[in-house]
């Protein structure tokens, strides 16, 4: 039977969750009222318990050495709102600002169509490589904000279909977002709430990512192979062609955002050597982004994407209220019961049901949920946690390219495509992409099982 106090925890989770994919109401509105009704209603008069409200909101953070420095033996920490995912990612978002007004995104597209030619085979084939490399670093959502407008443009130019490329795009860069601990919002949680680096994240999840892409190139070259066969590029589209150099809004500006993100870059590959933590790491790029932009940096401080650094903390704070209650645990204990203790089992329940859950809903909230179900379920059954979480984040960032709704990067690609009057429906966008992500999931468990239960 469950206690009073569990009942509400899961009340009030369900609901928010049904909210957020009814899409009725903004989702971080939704979170932040589900917090507020965790700590009055279950932290509050459920539990009494004014240190479960203290270790949601986690503030006593800020003061420990670990946020800044990371120390090597350091225990996981999933409990409450994790300042280290909000601030990485705010960080993240003003340089990637400063980096758009600059025109790198713009430059770096036309660069590479130039270089192959615009010759549409080579074309998809080099904007699904950038699309994967850049979602690596950069958080999807935005690598497909810049790359699908482009692509929108030099189909335009080109007098090509823009939907065979839009949607490969996407695809990769939920792909390329799985393969580091920065690149997709799911990642950025495991990693900073196990304290997994950068290098483990490249060492395990990045490996099957990279071997995936190679299959993934050639499914989507099979795909639209006829489609990429009739289209002709003219020389009087080519010669119509802008340069790249024409497209940078300032050389200056262009240099400075290029040497913070090549900076940002190396920070988080070495951060594990450095023992800088990502929030840490966020907190320099930020301000180098701010101090170097002048006149602009108030421009850049407000086109921060504020909403989705609220969704998260309202997100955090739900979720601790399911683990402070044990609802969590007793979740652990059923996977535990249900794969009979079997390593393999256990993979394949988590890759597939985080997968399939992710199709359907925001991968983002089914990430923090599953966290400290993994941790328990290592603690109780002895297997060990990297293996789980590997499997978690390949089953939430690939399973979300399944259906135009299954990640922010997919709804946004394909409003852009919409809104410049390209048409993606539903069976449009799942008759490729869910073969794809079944593909994808299949490489995924087998290599795990292969490499790490066998």
């Amino acid at each position: 039977m469950l206690t009073i106090e569990q009942i509400m925890a899961l009340l009030i989770f369900v609901v928010m969750f049904v909210l957020i994919i009814s899409d009725k109401i903004e989702r971080q509105y939704v979170t932040l009222g589900a917090a507020v009704l965790t700590i009055v209603f279950t932290f509050g008069i459920c539990m009494k318990s004014p240190k479960a409200i203290f270790r949601a909101l986690n503030i006593q953070h800020f003061n420990e050495v670990s946020f800044w420095i990371s120390k090597e033996g350091a225990e996981a920490t999933t409990t409450g709102i994790n300042w280290e995912t909000i601030i990485f990612i705010a960080g993240m978002m003003i340089m990637v600002e400063g980096m758009g007004k600059a025109g790198f995104f713009k430059w770096l597209c036309m660069k590479i169509a130039k270089l192959v030619n615009y010759k549409p085979i080579p074309l998809l084939v080099s904007f699904m490589i950038m699309s994967f490399c850049l979602a690596m670093f950069i958080d999807s959502i935005t690598v497909i904000l810049f790359l699908a407008a482009v692509t929108v443009e030099l189909a335009q130019l080109l007098k090509l279909d823009p939907i065979p490329m839009i949607l490969s795009e996407i695809f990769c860069a939920n792909l390329g977002g799985s393969a580091t601990m920065c690149g997709d919002p799911p990642n950025i949680i495991i990693g900073t709430s196990l304290h997994y680096s950068f290098k483990d994240f490249i060492q395990n999840t990045g490996i099957i990512a990279i071997i995936s892409l190679a299959v993934i190139v050639i499914y989507f070259l099979m795909v639209y192979r006829k489609e990429l066969i009739q289209e002709k590029v003219t020389d009087e589209d080519i010669k119509a062609m802008p340069e790249p150099y024409e497209v940078i809004h300032s050389t200056k500006e262009f240099v400075i955002s290029s040497a913070i993100f090549f900076l940002a870059v190396v920070l988080l590959v070495t951060h594990e050597r450095t023992g800088l933590t990502v929030g840490f790491i966020g907190i320099i790029i930020a301000l180098l982004t701010l101090v170097t932009s002048g006149k602009n940096a108030v421009e850049l401080v407000k086109e921060v994407d504020y909403k989705t650094l609220v969704f998260f903390m309202g997100l955090f704070v739900v979720v601790s209220g399911l683990e402070e209650t044990g609802v969590l645990k007793l979740l652990a204990q059923h996977i535990e019961k249900l794969s009979g203790g079997n390593v393999i089992i256990m993979v394949a329940i988590i890759i597939w049901v985080s997968g399939i859950a992710s199709a359907v809903v925001d991968n983002i909230p089914f990430a923090a949920t599953m966290i400290p179900v993994i941790s328990s379920l290592s603690a109780t059954s002895g297997v060990d946690l990297s293996i789980l979480a590997w499997a978690l984040a390949l089953g939430t960032d690939v399973g979300g390219s399944a259906t135009p709704i299954g990640a922010s990067a997919n709804v946004v690609g394909t409003s852009v495509a919409i809104k410049n009057g390209y048409i993606i429906t539903w069976g449009k966008y799942c008759k490729t992409s869910i073969p794809a992500t079944i593909i994808v999931m299949v490489i995924s468990m087998l290599m795990i099982i292969v490499r790490y239960c066998l």
